[in-house]
């Protein structure tokens, strides 16, 4: 700090005396002798180099000498070389703009003087350092360059005027071996005491360093005056100096680069290559990140320390390629090591560390996704022969898995996307591919478990609508749903069970119907859920139509019917197909005629299709104490009110009365004989216990009424749906997914060829996959198979000279 303060009051003092000092010397004598001025300079300078104190008299005085021989009109015949008039330049370059003009201005002998002394001065210190080795040349080294540096700087300043003209004037005319006074010192010290010493300083800084890294402590302040001197010494000449005021040289960093840096990233190399195959020998692979991690640390601390902060990157990649990279198949193997012990600290420490090596993260992204790809299918075959009936246990097996490695992604790889990819990835491949979706024989049954896991939470009487918060369940689905390959099945399960809901008046909340929805509708758009939204419609609807029809029978005074309530569907919204046609009672023929009249008279040209395979009733018993209400379908509504007419009937004349389909009504007749109010004298109660099938119950079996039926409830729920019409119904909803894929295949292929006219087979196979995947994955030969049914239908045509390559037909 000293040597800063004396060279700034030096240049402060000269700033604040030139005015004067330019007036005096107008009227001083200029004709001085070369020899004269050397003694006094050199006398100032011997001062100037010792550390002596300089008073500013003193220090105006060498000023003085300097600029008055530069300026002497009579020292030119000393000159070693004529001057160079130089052509004034375009861009302000202009020497007759001088103070002086006219006037010789010199200094080449000066120069030369100034640079012998320095170098013999340099050569006599240097002799006394070639032989120190270790801290005792860096004391010698750092020592002398800070005296020397600020000798120059001082030096320089009482040369300002040779440095601004005679300097500037010999470069301007095409010189390119004379500096400013500072640099040319600075050249002077690498020629003299840095060649021949700086590779037993470099090796001294390097031997330093290693014994820090080695724990040790050691004086840094010698490193940082090494380095300081190795930044300075290097320049480099300016090709083009556009002004006058532009400095001749421009700091480089190729003294440093060469001289240090290159030598200590090799060393840095050699010492972390032996430390980490040693350290792995007795430590495990996550003990030794740890290490690394504090290593990188501690060399980012080095460059901050005493280093040039260009070294910084370098430094750290050298450190990386050798700790980490050369490492990284140990550090992978680890890493699988972790994910099945869940350490997501250690892993979080194993991603930063990786992720420092460029592409290195794209193995520990797929060791991660066939960790939780593994995982899920483990978890699944785990609970396969429960859940593959068993929706509720099968999709929270799945959300299990899925919030176990979502909170891993982002504890351990702070969410980073590609690891969210990977978990994405891995959870598409587990739900739609695993051992119930094999058990099943195929990969639609995720969405059909997945649509009755919500059917299971929206229907009345759900534990879960009691139990937890339903919109957190729903967000729940979503997270499944989206991983989910074949929505159009969801689609297909969920609206049939919705339907179910509505007709029934099963759902648990009209509010938690329309959330769930919302919520498809946000996933796949509008298309995907107008028909679920229609049948809200239809049933809002209905309500008023049946309001409609109540004051309508009130005005007809219709009073001969039975209390009757109606829903009219939209057939195009509604997943429910025609039943087979059976004889109604005479009971509810005049009700039914009676609504049909209302209803076509306000909507004339419309066609009613009675869904009486979704219809039910209640009915009471008169014959028995006390009086029971029966809730029965409509199936056996019928069945039961047979004994109106007769109290006994053969199953035969019981079918023929009613035109029910055989194994419908023997299915129906199964299930009110083991509700056991009506009875079979050929069917013992042991056969009724034992489940008795519709196979036991031959056509000439009598049934009669069972008058002595007793129940502890007076209302009776009947109407259990019948476990074949499921499973019939599951199968008829394959087949018509079926069908309806092959439908949107064809429309994406007439859309695509439409818009394009032409396209080579290949490319149209590609465009319907890209296009339909979000709904789902359709197959190759099924897209093949539609294409030639378009063919056929004279859609499309194969071009004549290109098989290859299909046309549009308009």
């Amino acid at each position: 700090m000293i040597s800063s303060v004396k060279s700034f009051s030096y240049h402060q003092n000269i700033i604040q005396s030139n005015k004067c000092f330019t007036q005096k010397m107008s009227h001083m004598e200029r004709s001085l002798n070369l020899n004269d001025v050397w003694i006094k300079v050199s006398e100032g300078i011997e001062h100037i180099y010792k550390i002596q104190e300089m008073s500013a008299a003193a220090y105006m005085d060498l000023y003085s000498q300097v600029y008055n021989y530069c300026t002497n009109t009579q020292s030119h015949g000393y000159a070693t070389k004529p001057t160079i008039k130089s052509t004034p330049k375009q861009g302000g370059n202009n020497r007759q703009n001088n103070i002086h003009d006219g006037a010789n201005i010199v200094g080449g002998e000066l120069y030369n003087k100034l640079k012998n002394y320095l170098k013999t001065y340099l050569e006599k210190i240097c002799e006394k350092g070639l032989d120190l080795q270790g801290e005792s040349v860096l004391r010698f080294y750092t020592t002398n360059w800070e005296h020397y540096r600020f000798s120059s700087k001082v030096t320089n300043g009482f040369c300002h005027y040779l440095n601004r003209h005679w300097v500037r004037r010999e470069f301007d005319s095409g010189r390119r071996d004379v500096y400013e006074i500072f640099t040319m010192a600075m050249e002077i010290w690498q020629l003299v005491f840095f060649q021949p010493l700086n590779r037993q300083v470099t090796l001294a800084c390097l031997q330093l360093i290693k014994s820090e890294r080695q724990n040790e402590v050691i004086n840094t302040r010698l490193i940082s005056g090494v380095i300081e001197s190795y930044v300075e010494l290097g320049f480099s000449e300016n090709a083009s100096v556009s002004a006058s005021n532009h400095p001749i040289t421009s700091p480089t960093l190729a003294i440093y680069k060469e001289f240090f840096e290159m030598p200590f990233l090799q060393d840095t190399e050699q010492f972390y290559r032996l430390e980490a195959a040693t350290f792995l020998v007795h430590n495990s692979v996550t003990e030794y990140l740890k290490k690394v991690a504090q290593r990188l640390d501690e060399e980012v601390h080095r460059v901050q320390s005493y280093l040039h902060s260009s070294t910084l990157a370098a430094l750290i990649k050298k450190v990386e390629e050798v700790l980490i990279r050369d490492q990284l198949e140990a550090i992978y193997t680890e890493a699988k090591s972790l994910l099945h012990d869940e350490k997501h600290s250690d892993l979080a420490l194993l991603f930063k560390l990786v992720s420092r090596v460029p592409n290195a993260t794209v193995e520990l992204k797929k060791i991660v996704e066939d960790h939780i790809r593994q995982m899920g299918i483990d978890a699944i075959e785990r609970v396969s022969g429960s859940a593959l009936n068993d929706p509720k246990l099968y999709v929270e097996t799945i959300l299990e898995i899925h919030t176990k490695f979502f909170k891993l992604v982002q504890e351990a790889f702070s969410s980073e996307q590609g690891f969210t990819a990977a978990l994405d990835k891995a959870c598409g491949k587990f739900i739609n591919n695993n051992a119930v979706t094999t058990a099943a024989g195929n990969t639609t049954k995720s969405p059909e478990l997945l649509a009755r896991y919500c059917d299971t939470l929206l229907r009345k009487g759900s534990k879960a609508v009691e139990e937890t918060d339903l919109e957190e369940k729903f967000n729940q689905i979503m997270v499944v749903f989206n991983y989910v390959e074949d929505k159009d099945v969801f689609q297909k399960f969920y609206g049939k069970m919705l339907a179910k809901r509505l007709v029934g008046q099963l759902s648990a909340s009209d509010d938690y119907e329309e959330s769930m929805i919302s919520k498809l509708k946000q996933a796949c758009g509008f298309e995907y859920t107008s028909k679920l939204q229609r049948m809200f419609q239809d049933i809002g609807v209905s309500k008023n139509l049946i309001d409609q029809y109540r004051t309508y029978c009130e005005k007809n005074r219709l009073d001969d019917i039975v209390d009757f309530s109606v829903m009219v569907l939209s057939s195009n919204s509604w997943p429910f197909s025609a039943p087979p046609n059976f004889v109604l009672p005479a009971e509810l023929k005049r009700t039914f005629e009676s609504f049909t009249k209302f209803y076509t008279q306000q909507h004339n040209g419309r066609k009613l299709t009675w869904l009486h395979q979704h219809s039910k009733g209640d009915i009471q018993t008169l014959y028995t104490k006390p009086k029971y209400i029966l809730h029965v379908s409509t199936y056996q509504m019928v069945v039961l009110l047979l004994f109106n007419k007769f109290s006994r009937w053969t199953v035969e004349r019981m079918q023929d009365e009613t035109q029910i389909k055989v194994d419908l009504f023997l299915q129906v007749l199964c299930g009110l004989l083991k509700s056991k109010l009506i009875t079979c004298s050929e069917i013992n109660d042991d056969e009724l216990e034992e489940d008795l099938k519709e196979t036991d119950v031959k056509m000439n079996y009598n049934i009669q009424l069972a008058d002595d039926f007793k129940s502890k409830k007076i209302k009776i729920n009947l109407n259990v749906p019948l476990k074949s019409v499921e499973q019939k119904d599951i199968e008829g909803l394959h087949r018509t997914i079926d069908e309806d894929r092959k439908m949107v295949i064809q429309a994406a292929i007439v859309r695509t060829m439409k818009a394009r006219q032409t396209l080579k087979h290949a490319l149209l196979m590609q465009e319907v996959i890209q296009q339909l995947s979000s709904r789902f994955k359709p197959k190759i030969p099924v897209i093949k198979k539609c294409i030639d049914i378009l063919i056929e239908k004279e859609y499309l045509e194969r071009q004549s000279n290109e098989k290859d390559v299909l046309r549009y037909l308009a």
